[in-house]
């Protein structure tokens, strides 16, 4: 019987958001469980949508131990002050000095966090458990925006990125990084590994894997790994908003000799060289999506408010989308969600059926809306989460509130920023989605998985925020020269 220990250090960092992220935000993400550690860690990750409950499902059905060590994440947003990420760091490496001898480790890791003083973060806390533990074989996943780096490669034995894009597949590659882990474990030595960067960023909105361009690469990834033998190519499109190096796309390939692994690795980067100019992207101004989906013979129409997104570092509180829908007098229309827990307080000082005048949101900006309007529903931000992307997450939001406001759009108000891509958010405070004409969502690419199935057309937005579809125009300090901020750029 092996004992296999599982962690995990989850976060992507925009190094422009205007929120930086402290250890607090370990502690109460909005979807997701929070920060735990040691004996209460198997428990709190079974019945969550976490690569770290795929990996414990598959350790305890071979009937191995499970030894917890920590697993956190936070929501996207500013990097992570260097007193978070130092005490979570030490955190991690005192349960792993402290856990025993051990056959093997399991990390749940993102990918693209940048820490004051550290900035490639999972690469710098790989290397330090590299340090403890010696030899050891460490297997970890990645979400595919990760800025895979040299290190990571170099300090990990294999590394199994999720396939897919919004991410519903995080239980079966956290199974398949433990399968790897006891092959490694019965190899006996290290594997053969090749890596390689993508000399160009892709813009998020043009990296979702259920349609091209990503999706023919997704298939000719799987086709090179069958093809050339190799026992895991691991693909990450990179997040274009983390100022450092080696911010981008990259890709490694393991293998038990090193010309099948690079073999493998140059296979997809030629791929990609193919298929640059593919990846350019297609957004409308805020005003043009709004005429748009006025126009649409069909319902829903969703809007992507890709720009604020809080799954990519935006402080979901940004109200251009929202003003533009009430100029085109877009009745019927839901903005989800704005976080401001002082008007979403207000709500509930009002009631159900009060009237309410507040400055919505621009927390972030400093660009509140200011909206008169009428209290529709109340919810205390604590429901279940269905979608295929977090089925079995419990949301956090605190204080919620359904508003509707000037030429009756309506609003759903949380007091915590979450991503829009789940329709329990909407059902929490008493809207059916499929029942809306226009649903106008804080996500970029996410709320595909949940949406796309009832939406009659979906539209791309660029209404302020930090999110910005084209990255190019941030004002990068450190990355590498050699790197295009756009295709074709």
């Amino acid at each position: 019987m092996m004992r296999i220990a599982v962690g995990g250090f989850l976060h992507e960092s925009h190094s422009f958001a205007p929120m930086p992220t402290t250890y607090a935000d370990f502690l109460t993400p909005g979807g997701n469980p929070a920060l735990v550690q040691g004996a209460a860690l198997p428990d709190a990750m079974r019945g969550s949508a976490a690569c770290a409950a795929g990996a414990i499902a598959s350790i305890e059905a071979a009937g191995d131990t499970v030894v917890p060590l920590l697993w956190c994440l936070a929501t996207p947003a500013g990097p992570v002050q260097a007193e978070a990420f130092e005490r979570i760091a030490a955190m991690m490496c005192a349960t792993v000095a402290t856990a025993g001898p051990l056959d093997g480790i399991f990390l749940d890791l993102h990918g693209a966090a940048l820490a004051e003083g550290a900035p490639d973060a999972e690469g710098e806390l790989l290397r330090r458990i590299r340090a403890i533990v010696g030899p050891v074989p460490i297997a970890i996943t990645l979400d595919p925006h990760a800025n895979m780096t040299a290190l990571m490669v170099n300090s990990a034995d294999v590394i199994v990125p999720y396939r897919t894009y919004p991410h519903v597949d995080m239980k079966v590659v956290g199974r398949r990084a433990v399968e790897l882990l006891r092959r490694r474990i019965a190899l006996g030595k290290p594997f053969a590994r090749a890596f390689r960067q993508v000399e160009y960023w892709m813009p998020i909105t043009s990296q979702c894997t259920m349609e091209g361009p990503m999706a023919p690469v997704m298939e000719r990834r799987a086709a090179i790994e069958a093809e050339t033998g190799a026992i895991e190519l691991a693909w990450c499109f990179g997040f274009p908003y983390a100022d450092f190096a080696d911010c981008g796309a990259a890709i490694a390939a393991y293998a038990e000799d090193q010309a099948t692994a690079d073999a493998a690795a140059d296979a997809l980067l030629a791929e990609m060289v193919t298929r640059e100019a593919s990846f350019a992207g297609d957004v409308l101004s805020a005003a043009d999506a709004v005429t748009t989906a006025l126009a649409a013979n069909g319902s829903p129409v969703v809007i992507a408010d890709t720009q604020d997104n809080p799954g990519g570092g935006g402080h979901g509180d940004t109200t251009g989308l929202l003003a533009e829908l009430i100029r085109q007098r877009a009745e019927g229309a839901v903005v989800c969600i704005i976080n401001d827990a002082d008007s979403a307080a207000a709500c509930h000082t009002a009631g159900t059926g009060g009237a309410i005048s507040l400055n919505l949101g621009g927390k972030s900006d400093g660009a509140p809306l200011a909206v008169d309007g009428t209290v529709l529903a109340l919810g205390d931000g604590n429901f279940k989460l269905t979608g295929p992307m977090s089925a079995g997450n419990t949301a956090r939001l605190g204080p919620c509130a359904l508003i509707e406001v000037e030429s009756k759009v309506r609003v759903v108000i949380a007091s915590r920023k979450i991503q829009a891509y789940d329709q329990a958010i909407l059902r929490h405070v008493g809207l059916e989605p499929s029942e809306l004409p226009i649903i106008a969502l804080k996500s970029s690419v996410h709320f595909r998985a949940d949406f796309s199935p009832i939406a009659h057309r979906v539209l791309v937005a660029a209404a302020p925020g930090p999110v910005t579809a084209d990255p190019a125009v941030l004002p990068f300090l450190h990355v590498r020269p050699d790197v295009r901020r756009r295709p074709l750029g």
